[in-house]
């Protein structure tokens, strides 16, 4: 698939990260700036990523999948320690595929936040009345929200939409054959400590875009049915060290080929940097990984 097919165009994906360039670049420089006198801890992943390091499985700028969110060289943060200072995490296009009623499919509007069910932690099995079960390397999402307006306190009930593409790279509610699924799409309030848990599959690479996973806060439940009640959109992606292991399973070859002809640099959602939207990574492609990201928001 090409990156047309999936977002939209290129032209108007590059028009809004124009817009949004500058304020990133912004917060991540002042970031940086602030290394060396104050001791940073992980608040959005890890070290910034707009290096030229490539997708082959060669490159020497990636770390392996028990990294600490590095996807290249450079280290970066949101929050300083004692979780007192964090950034927002960026702005980002929701994609073509998003489901949250704000487009169509097959001449419906597709909304998956209404659909029966959709309340869920396990989001690899299709719902309300599909029968469709996504394939693929097993992976664990925990991301943090926390409220950057308010010293990085944890945010129990926010609410998470989160969404990506099977291991062939196509969309449920979407793309061809699967159009008819639901899977690779789930709701979850966050925890007392501000946590929202997803089980899922290793998301695969498809032509044009670097693996990622795309994601919408609500300030709670109740209002995440409705996609004008969300207060961000964004979307992480992955340590290179640990896409080329996954990349070596069955069924993801068109993932390798995809990924060599990418790089953090050359995508267009992530060439600013990946300091906030970079994953920590554990785990391994015999029991499966573990993917965290903490994510600021401002309340």
């Amino acid at each position: 698939m090409s990156e047309h097919d999936h977002h939209g165009g290129l032209a108007a994906d590059i028009d809004r990260l124009l817009g949004a360039a500058t304020n990133r670049r912004q917060t991540l420089r002042w970031l940086l700036a602030g290394a060396a006198s104050v001791p940073l801890a992980s608040c959005g992943g890890g070290g910034e990523s707009g290096t030229s390091a490539t997708g082959s499985l060669l490159s020497s700028g990636s770390t392996g999948s028990g990294s600490t969110g590095t996807g290249s060289t450079g280290t970066g943060s949101g929050t300083t320690t004692g979780s007192t200072s964090c950034a927002v995490i960026p702005e980002e296009t929701g994609g073509p595929y998003p489901a949250d009623g704000t487009n169509s499919s097959n001449g419906k509007v597709a909304n998956a936040l209404v659909l029966s069910g959709i309340v869920r932690s396990d989001i690899r099995s299709s719902i309300a009345g599909a029968t469709g079960v996504a394939q693929g390397v097993p992976l664990t999402i925990r991301l943090k929200i926390v409220n950057a307006a308010s010293s990085c306190a944890t945010v129990a009930d926010a609410t998470v939409y989160l969404w990506h593409c099977d291991r062939n790279g196509n969309y449920s509610m979407y793309s061809g054959s699967i159009s008819g699924e639901n899977y690779l799409r789930g709701v979850q309030a966050a925890d007392a400590d501000g946590y929202v848990t997803f089980l899922t599959i290793f998301p695969g690479c498809y032509d044009g875009r670097m693996p990622h996973v795309h994601f919408e806060v609500y300030p709670t439940l109740a209002k995440s049915t409705v996609a004008s009640n969300r207060i961000k959109t964004s979307q992480f992606t992955f340590p290179l060290a640990t896409l080329n292991e996954v990349y070596t399973a069955t069924a993801y070859a068109s993932s390798v080929q995809n990924l060599a002809r990418i790089s953090y640099a050359t995508d267009n959602v992530f060439s600013d940097g990946t300091g906030l939207q970079m994953a920590s990574m554990s785990g391994d492609i015999v029991n499966g990984y573990v993917a965290e990201l903490t994510v600021g928001v401002s309340l």
